[in-house]
């Protein structure tokens, strides 16, 4: 549905987006994530025609977006970051307003206008200003603004930025339930809502694609080895040695007790999965096994790793321990990231 070959943009000296590439399939979420000023917002107004690229190009349902620009913004719903709204209007003038410049006829646009209000929650404001409307709820204009001529595809900058976490809940919940009749690209700085909403993530920093993935193929491509979280209740120096004795266990740490009972951190050989016989070893020696996980890296620690060099300084290599995602799905590291 969406596909960007090589995209660039150079403003001066400056390179804002350095020959991206990657695609998005119909009826996925998928969400550019990166710092401030990491190219996200310009990738996305080169997408819907706001922009011209310096070099490249993209297909947006199949039409490209210097040939065919009108196509593709026929078959585009988006939502910008500073969500520019008329605010001398009520809602529903807004929404009328926008309808008539899609060309929708006047029964598409009632009908419509109808399906959009219910959707986004838009009852209770519908006679009301723009301007006396809560972030929450101009946040939901946008959206329903951007989907009104009933797109294919929806593009949105940053959908939750500056919304409480109940506004966010609402906004994430809204995108899921588009998600079935749209493909979605979104940009976002917020972990978790990349974490939550999306199927797909495409971590980028300065410019490139770091890495691809889901949020769980990014987890398994954390630096070191896999680390197994263990609590075991019974004599802590037997339990160690019987630890340490289980096949693929590399290191076996005590982390301390809690609540009389010690707590292990066992490191594994690459590919070794010892939790059945960590539990093998606890009924064996009838000790009462508390806990028994696999710990995997957060997305904020795969997202440090990828753009923040040691000292807390912004930089451009990743950690030595992550590896790209299978090329075959056409994801993995974007060229040059190792320096710029």
């Amino acid at each position: 549905m969406i596909s960007v070959q090589d995209l660039t943009k150079r403003y001066d000296d400056t390179l804002a987006v350095d020959g991206i590439s990657f695609e998005v399939q119909a009826g996925e979420v998928v969400g550019l994530l990166g710092p401030n000023g990491a190219g996200k917002t310009t990738a996305l107004r080169i997408l819907t025609g706001y922009l011209p690229p310096t070099s490249g190009t993209a297909h947006l349902a199949g039409y490209d977006i210097f040939e065919d620009s009108l196509e593709v913004r026929r078959r585009v719903g988006y939502l910008a970051e500073t969500n520019p709204l008329y605010e001398d209007f009520s809602v529903l003038e807004c929404l009328e307003i926008i309808a008539r410049l899609r060309g929708l006829s006047p029964a598409q646009s009632r009908r419509r206008i109808q399906e959009v209000i219910g959707l986004c929650a838009l009852p209770e404001v519908m006679g009301k200003d723009v301007t006396h409307l809560s972030k929450g709820y101009r946040q939901r204009l946008g959206l329903a603004l951007a989907i009104l001529h009933d797109p294919e595809i929806l593009i949105l900058d940053e959908p939750t930025s500056g919304l409480d976490p109940n506004q966010q809940r609402e906004v994430r919940d809204l995108i899921q339930a588009l998600k079935t009749r749209k493909t979605v690209l979104l940009s976002t700085h917020i972990l978790s809502e990349a974490q939550v909403s999306c199927d797909r993530i495409l971590i980028i920093h300065r410019g490139k694609i770091a890495a691809s993935g889901t949020p769980q193929e990014l987890q398994r491509l954390s630096a070191g080895p896999p680390q197994l979280s263990v609590q075991i209740r019974g004599p802590a120096q037997a339990i160690l040695a019987g630890l340490n004795g289980v096949p693929g266990v590399t290191r076996v740490t005590l982390r301390g007790e809690d609540g009389g009972a010690p707590r292990f951190l066992l490191e594994a050989a690459p590919g070794a999965d010892p939790r059945e016989a960590v539990f093998n070893l606890a009924v064996q020696f009838r000790w009462t096994l508390l806990e028994l996980k696999m710990e995997t890296a957060s997305l904020e620690e795969i997202f440090r790793q990828l753009t923040i060099e040691e000292g807390g300084a912004v930089g451009t290599s990743p950690s030595p321990g992550l590896r790209p995602p299978s090329p075959s799905r056409g994801e993995g590291w974007g060229e040059g990231v190792k320096g710029q």
